[in-house]
């Protein structure tokens, strides 16, 4: 893996697996433009590199991810360091084109876009007391890109229940509803990461590829029709007066005042 000079977030490798961190525990790794950024760069990074057969995700100081950075998406906060790769869209967008299996390691809290990027990996391992889920809906905004990876993996009514209600869920229940694959005792959640990685890494890396291509070629061609076109709904909800509304009560610790405007 190239060495680069990331900020927010954490990149290693070892015995064909490399584990992108996200480094951002002061605010539990939620994610800016930024850390998009330096994920699309890793990514790719783990893509290019030979040595590398498995990517896993996971999050620093006890936390996947909170979800988009608020205070970023209200005005202001961190631009890329690197030369800027793209957007959180593409970010979602690459997990299928990597042609080598992901691994979220899911602890803490999941929400929001973190939970985007836990549903756009092959595979999620989650801590039993892990939480996951869409708050949006109670900033007044919808979880609008993200729809696009869940819907692959939640059905219809178990999605539509989460994203309409914004509730939590733990890692057993996030297990039954199969937005992770299994939820495990919090103790045994690096075993369980790391044994489903070696034997990952132990497949053909030409078969692993070459399925993941198919795999993914199969499922037509909607995640990447419909990631622009909610990008651009999410970017519609931000000018409503809700949207400002809940960003602005969420700043001062207050219930938002709805106008429904």
């Amino acid at each position: 893996m190239e060495e680069r000079p990331y900020e927010q977030i954490r990149v290693s490798a070892a015995d064909r697996v490399a584990r992108v961190t996200l480094h951002r525990p002061d605010r539990k790794n939620a994610m800016g433009p930024q850390m998009v950024n330096e994920l699309l760069y890793a990514l790719d990074d783990a893509r290019d590199d030979d040595a590398v057969r498995v990517v896993v995700i996971t999050g620093a100081g006890g936390a996947f991810c909170a979800g988009g950075d608020l205070k970023q998406m209200a005005g202001g906060g961190d631009g890329p360091t690197l030369a800027p790769k793209g957007g959180y869209a593409d970010l979602l967008g690459r997990f299928t084109s990597l042609g080598k299996p992901t691994i979220a390691r899911v602890e803490g809290v999941a929400m929001g876009g973190g939970l985007g990027l836990v549903a756009a990996c092959d595979f999620a391992i989650a801590a039993e007391s892990a939480r996951l889920g869409t708050p949006e809906i109670k900033r007044g905004l919808f979880p609008m890109m993200i729809m696009a990876v869940l819907a692959r993996v939640m059905s219809k009514r178990r999605l539509l229940e989460m994203m309409l209600l914004g509730d939590e869920l733990d890692g057993r229940r996030a297990a039954e509803l199969e937005l992770v694959n299994r939820a495990v005792p919090d103790d045994a959640l690096d075993r369980e990461v790391d044994a489903l990685a070696a034997r990952l890494a132990a497949q053909s890396p030409t078969a692993t590829r070459m399925g993941l291509a198919a795999y993914h070629r199969q499922a037509e061609l909607a995640l990447a029709e419909s990631l622009p076109w909610l990008e651009g709904q999410l970017f519609a909800l931000l000018g409503t007066e809700d949207a400002r509304e809940g960003l602005t009560a969420f700043m001062q610790k207050r219930e938002p005042r709805w106008t429904g405007r």
